[in-house]
């Protein structure tokens, strides 16, 4: 995840039809220097560099600033060096965001956040991972808009952000397991064997929602782990109501034949 913000970067490059040499001459630094930047590897560019690339190639400041400093954390450099490589760039006006991309996040921050959290567990994590999702939405907003759906464009790129971060099982499925803590009903529950027994059994019927096919468990957590109303969901994740619909009525079924057989007897 270090470097998600190159992704951008490299498609506008594409979609320009600027040359590299056209971008020497664009940024002011070498060809090497470009060469090394884009491939992503060996070293953590500066954001002189990272600046100048992207000021020639019209891609808007602020969003990437965001996400390059992140993924700078991310690589381990300190709170002092990304500082000073930010101070080594004159002070910029930022962009005006997009009417629509603006009311976009507002509309989907709180489900997208709880939607995180409920994988990553830390609502610290979760909001910096939203947050991060928006970024890279604005910086691909024209594509976003162009495609027939642009919520399902945005709830994909979520997920794909989200996952990837996501603790795993040895079977590379995500572990929703922890999240059996942080329930509303096992806390109120006052015996703590009892308590104990029910977060056990949470955990393994969460545990069984990412044995389902991909839309029917982003359903199913945003619904019954997120607490989203039945009518909001189809909004969310970008998909007809009817589909969402069936969508659950499946994973339900599923779950009733997946769940442990000494869970399903209660």
């Amino acid at each position: 995840m270090h470097r998600t913000w190159l992704v951008p970067v490299r498609n506008r490059l594409v979609s320009s039809g600027l040359t590299l040499d056209a971008l020497v001459s664009r940024s002011g630094y070498s060809k090497t220097r470009l060469s090394e930047l884009l491939r992503g590897k060996d070293y953590y560019p500066g954001w002189a560099i990272t600046y100048s690339v992207i000021r020639a190639l019209d891609i808007p400041v602020s969003p990437l600033l965001r996400l390059w400093a992140a993924a700078a954390e991310e690589a381990g450099k300190d709170t002092g060096w990304i500082k000073s490589r930010i101070s080594e760039v004159p002070p910029f006006t930022p962009e005006a965001q997009p009417v629509a991309h603006r009311g976009f996040t507002q509309a989907m921050w709180r489900p997208y956040t709880a939607y995180a959290q409920a994988f990553l567990q830390s609502e610290r994590r979760a909001r910096k991972v939203v947050a991060r999702t928006f970024d890279l939405l604005w910086l691909t907003w024209d594509e976003a808009t162009a495609t027939p759906d642009t919520p399902r464009h945005a709830w994909q790129l979520l997920r794909r952000t989200v996952l990837a971060l996501a603790p795993r099982r040895q079977d590379g499925r995500p572990d929703l397991r922890a999240a059996a803590f942080s329930t509303v009903a096992q806390a109120d529950i006052p015996d703590l064997a009892e308590r104990l027994y029910r977060i056990d059994v949470l955990a393994q019927f969460f545990d069984t929602i990412t044995r389902l096919p991909p839309d029917q468990m982003d359903v199913t957590v945003l619904r019954y782990l997120c607490g989203i109303p039945d009518h909001a969901v189809p909004g969310i994740v970008g998909l007809p109501p009817a589909i969402t619909h069936t969508l659950d009525h499946h994973a339900r079924g599923a779950l009733d034949q997946l769940r442990p057989a000494s869970d399903s007897q209660e």
